[in-house]
């Protein structure tokens, strides 16, 4: 739990520094590239994560290897906080993160749509349509399949689940059954 309020806050921190939609591509590329390399090399992350290496020296080992990328001042800034503080392992997390919050603070909503079959071009416009009717603002939508869902749509957007599923269905009226 506590790994997941330092992800947001530290994706919802580097988010708010961000200046425009170039900056953002150009950061989560720089990010991404970064996280491959370093997360590519077991070796270096044993070292990069032991608590018996300073920080100074995680640090300059970071700047070593960065240094032969062109990285932007604000990657490499971004980077060598996570470095300073001892949470270098969060950074694949943050990036998966990122453009969710950049999307929030541009005013789209982010919905995690799952059925148990893909739905057609014309079906995911009409549910774009309507949740764009709902939030009167853009949205971005992401498709999955869930075979668990039995029929129907489980539409999520951050902590909140709207379940219009058979199986959705059947857990409420258990649930009246159980009340009496």
């Amino acid at each position: 739990m506590k790994t997941k309020i330092l992800i947001k806050r530290y994706t919802r921190g580097l988010v708010e520094t961000i200046k425009g939609e170039e900056e953002f591509s150009v950061l989560e590329r720089e990010l991404s590239d970064v996280t491959s390399l370093l997360f590519g090399h077991k070796k270096l992350l044993k070292v990069l994560f032991s608590p018996f290496l300073a920080s100074n020296k995680k640090i300059h080992i970071i700047k070593d290897i960065l240094s032969k990328k062109k990285l932007s001042k604000k990657t490499l800034r971004f980077i060598i906080i996570l470095v300073e503080n001892n949470r270098l392992e969060l950074l694949p997390d943050i990036i998966e993160l990122l453009p969710l919050f950049w999307n929030e603070r541009r005013g789209v909503f982010t919905y995690e749509v799952a059925s148990v079959v893909p739905l057609d071009a014309t079906q995911k416009k009409e549910l774009e349509k309507e949740l764009e009717s709902l939030e009167k603002r853009p949205v971005i939508l992401n498709f999955k399949i869930d075979p668990e869902l039995i029929g129907g749509l489980s539409i999520k957007k951050g902590n909140i689940v709207y379940d219009i599923s058979l199986r959705g269905d059947l857990s409420k009226m258990k649930e009246k059954i159980i009340e009496g």
